[in-house]
C-alpha cells in the first residue's frame, strides 16, 4: 500500500513538473508588458489578438499543419508496405532496406536539411513546397515505419492465413485483419511523424524562403530580433491545438487502442 501511494507520489510530480513550462508559456503570454515576464504582470488577451492578425503567422501555421498533414499520409502509404515486406520476406538487402529507412531517426537534421537543399537545388526544385515536403517526408516515414513494424508479429501472421483458408481475398484479408490490427501502429506513428514534421526547425530552414515559412522557422527567425509576449502566445497557441488534436482523436478513434495494445502484448 505505501509502496502504491509512492509511485502515485512520484507519477504526479512528474506529471507537474512536465506541464510547469506550459504553464509558464501560457502565463507569460497573458501578460500585459510588453516583454516576457512571469508571473504576468496584469491579464490580456492583446498578444493573441497581434498573433491573430498577423498574416505572416497565419500563413505559417497553415504551412505547417498542410505540410505536417501531407508528409503523414504519404508516410503512412509508403511505411504500410515496407512494414509488411520487411517483417513478411526474406530477401536479398533486406537488413539493408530496414537501416535505410530508419537512418533519418539517427542523422542529423542539420546534414539532411544541408543534403536536400544541394539535391533539390541539382533537380531544380529547392525552396518550394515540394522540396519541404520531401525532407519532412524524409523523417516522418521511420517513426510510421518503426510503430508498424512491432505490430506485425507471428500470430498476426497466423490471423492473416486462417482468414485465407476461410476463402477470404488477399484485399479482404488485408481490409478486415492486417489493417485493424495495424490501427494502434498507424495512429502512434502518425501522431509522432506529425509532431516531428510540426515542430521541425533544422531541416526546414534550409528549404524556406520570406513567403513560405513553418511556424517554427518564424519564430526562430523572429527571436533574433525581437522577443515579446507574441512569442509566448504563439507557443501558447501551438499547446492549445495539440490539447485539441488529442481530443479529437480520443473521440474519434479511442487513444484506449494503445492500452488495449499493450494489453495483448
Amino acid at each position: 500500500m505505501a509502496t502504491r501511494i509512492v509511485i502515485r507520489i512520484i507519477a504526479l510530480a512528474s506529471i507537474l513538473f512536465l506541464m510547469t513550462p506550459l504553464g509558464v508559456i501560457i502565463g507569460a503570454s497573458l501578460t500585459d508588458t510588453s516583454y516576457l515576464r512571469f508571473p504576468p504582470e496584469g491579464w490580456t488577451f492583446k498578444w493573441y489578438a497581434a498573433v491573430l492578425a498577423d498574416a505572416t503567422y497565419i500563413n505559417s501555421f497553415a504551412l505547417s499543419t498542410l505540410l505536417a498533414f501531407c508528409a503523414t499520409a504519404l508516410a503512412i502509404v509508403l511505411a504500410i508496405p515496407s512494414a509488411l515486406a520487411i517483417a513478411r520476406y526474406d530477401f536479398p538487402g533486406k537488413a539493408l532496406l530496414a537501416s535505410v529507412l530508419s537512418a533519418p531517426m539517427v542523422l542529423p537534421y542539420l546534414v539532411l536539411g544541408s543534403a536536400l537543399l544541394q539535391f533539390t537545388g541539382y533537380l531544380g526544385f529547392s525552396q518550394t513546397f515540394a522540396a519541404l515536403l520531401v525532407g519532412h517526408l524524409l523523417i516522418v516515414t521511420p517513426f510510421v515505419l518503426k510503430s508498424l513494424s512491432g505490430l506485425l508479429t507471428r500470430d498476426h501472421i497466423e490471423l492473416e492465413r486462417a482468414s485465407a483458408d476461410l476463402g477470404a481475398t488477399p484485399w479482404t484479408t488485408f481490409r478486415l485483419v492486417t489493417l485493424p490490427l495495424m490501427k494502434p501502429g498507424l495512429i502512434s506513428g502518425a501522431i509522432f511523424g506529425f509532431i516531428t514534421s510540426w515542430i521541425n526547425v533544422e531541416l526546414s530552414m534550409f528549404n524556406t524562403t520570406a513567403v513560405l515559412n513553418t511556424i517554427p522557422v518564424q519564430l526562430f527567425n523572429y527571436v533574433q530580433y525581437s522577443v515579446d509576449p507574441s512569442i509566448a502566445a504563439v507557443s501558447a497557441i501551438t499547446i492549445f491545438i495539440s490539447i485539441f488534436v488529442i481530443i479529437v482523436l480520443d473521440l474519434v478513434v479511442g487513444l484506449d487502442v494503445f492500452s488495449d495494445k499493450q494489453q495483448s502484448d
